[in-house]
Formats: C-alpha cells, sequence, structure tokens
C-alpha cells in the first residue's frame, strides 16, 4: 500500500487527487506543518527539502507534488497522454510551466499578500503580477480546448487544479473574475466525486489551525533563523 504524507496545502490535495481517481489503496499520513512535523528526522530521510508530499510505495520514495503525479500516471498508465514525442512533449512542458511558474508564483503570492507581517509594495507587485501572468496564458490555452492536453483528463489538469482551486484567494476575486476558462476547467474538476474527497482528506486528521508565532517559524524558517 502507498504511504502518502500529506497536509492540507495545494500540493498534497492534487496527489490526493490522482490517488482518489485512480481508486488506488492508500495510507494517509498527516505532517502537520505548522506543528514542524516536516523537520522530524524520519520525515527529512523521505524528504530532505522538508516539504509535502510525499509518497512511499515499496522501496521507491517520491517527493515533490508533479514527480509524484508524473511518478503514478506512468506506473498507473491512467491520466497520461498517448505516447508519442509530441503528446509527452505536451505533458512534460506543461507540468514544468505548473511546476517552475504556477506554484511557486502563487506561493509567494500568497505569502506576501496574506502571511507577511511587512507589506512590501514591490513583492506583492512583483508575485501578484506573475501569478496573473501565468494564468492568463493558461487561461488563453483552455479558450481551445476543454482539457490542458486536449479533449482528455491528464495529470496536467491534477497540478493545476491543486492551485486553481484557490485563485481567487491568490490573486483577489477581480481577476478570477477574469479568466472564464480557466474558472470553468476548475469548476468542472472541482465538481468530480474524487475532487471532493481529496479536498476533505484533511479532515480526517486534526492540524493547526491557528497562524500563532509557532506556525510562523515552523512554515517560515526564516523567521525562526532570525530569532536564532
Amino acid at each position: 500500500m502507498i504511504k502518502f504524507y500529506y497536509s492540507g496545502a495545494p500540493n498534497p490535495t492534487k496527489v490526493a487527487l490522482f490517488l482518489e481517481e485512480a481508486g488506488l489503496a492508500y495510507e494517509p499520513i498527516p505532517v502537520d506543518t505548522r506543528k514542524g512535523d516536516q523537520y522530524k528526522p524520519e520525515f527529512l530521510a523521505l524528504n530532505p527539502n522538508a516539504k509535502v508530499p510525499v509518497i512511499v510505495d515499496g522501496n521507491a520514495t517520491v517527493f515533490d507534488s508533479n514527480a509524484i503525479l508524473l511518478y503514478l500516471g506512468e506506473k498507473t498508465g491512467k491520466f497520461m497522454p498517448p505516447n508519442n514525442p509530441k503528446s509527452r512533449g505536451e505533458l512534460l512542458s506543461w507540468m514544468m510551466f505548473v511546476a517552475s511558474g504556477v506554484g511557486p508564483y502563487s506561493g509567494q503570492a500568497v505569502h506576501f499578500k496574506h502571511h507577511a507581517q511587512e507589506k512590501l509594495a514591490y513583492a506583492l507587485t512583483r508575485y501578484s503580477f506573475e501569478a496573473i501572468r501565468h494564468f492568463k496564458i493558461i487561461d488563453d490555452r483552455l479558450a481551445k480546448r476543454r482539457y490542458m492536453l486536449g479533449d482528455t483528463y491528464t495529470v496536467v489538469d491534477m497540478a493545476l487544479w491543486g492551485w486553481a482551486r484557490l485563485a481567487a484567494y491568490v490573486i483577489g476575486e477581480d481577476e478570477w473574475a477574469k479568466l472564464s476558462n480557466l474558472k470553468r476547467h476548475t469548476e468542472e474538476i472541482t465538481a468530480r466525486p474524487a475532487a471532493t474527497r481529496a479536498i476533505t482528506l484533511k479532515d480526517k486528521h486534526k492540524f493547526k489551525a491557528e497562524m500563532d508565532d509557532e506556525a510562523r517559524r515552523n512554515m517560515f524558517r526564516h523567521l525562526a533563523v532570525g530569532a536564532a
């Protein structure tokens, strides 16, 4: 059985979506990042970067949500495009676009907008602009196709959905309202029964809800270093 180390954050949730869509047997293991579980030696042995999600599948350990989606897709043969150079090129390109663009810029936009104790105008403008720019590129692509790679629902859609379902929180309601194609795509996936199960998985465990000083030190490690 797959061991799935997770929290309720966007990246673990998209892996939960694949696990639920594929009907794979898995054991969910909570990692409470606000309590600092990600820094425990047993977790760092799985991912020295101290980030969720991680899966352990027999003797294979995989971290990074996009790597996990590709691993599970290739292993099961599910939610993957046709195995030809054109389709694989699109798969890898858009997966890396999400991995290197959508996720990081959305995360930084959220941090500086909602969590940074100093509201730095430059940082707010920089990351909000880039988050919006990346989402607009995807919105343009979805204007001409149902899913990211055409008519078939794939791991790319799952990777995107993890962040897109929170886009209003990332970029604001007004900007989100302009992205009608991405909004349609996100709402369609969110309505899937597997998505409901993925979103509510976090409710099976009691995660720390308070964003207090302990949580900030654990989630934003530079604060702990600065206080040392």
